[in-house]
């Protein structure tokens, strides 16, 4: 799955706050959950309007991301 397919920002939805797509779920409560001691289980459970394939996709663009940072400092 693309990011595009995951994460979607839209000013006309939650003020261009990037969301799970087809939610109102902004992507940053995934990594406050995480950030928590959380799963991703639990974030699911809270949450299950978020599928699991988006939810780990924005994990990897997150993980991909930081990761070239890393290799270009």
């Amino acid at each position: 799955m693309n990011i595009r397919d995951a994460v979607q920002s839209d000013p006309e939805t939650m003020g261009g706050t990037p969301v799970f797509v087809g939610t109102r779920v902004p992507v940053q409560s995934l990594f406050h959950y995480i950030e928590g001691g959380e799963t991703l289980d639990e974030f699911l459970r809270q949450f299950p309007s978020v599928t699991r394939k988006r939810a780990v996709t924005a994990l990897d663009a997150a993980r991909d991301t930081l990761l070239a940072g890393a290799r270009s400092s």
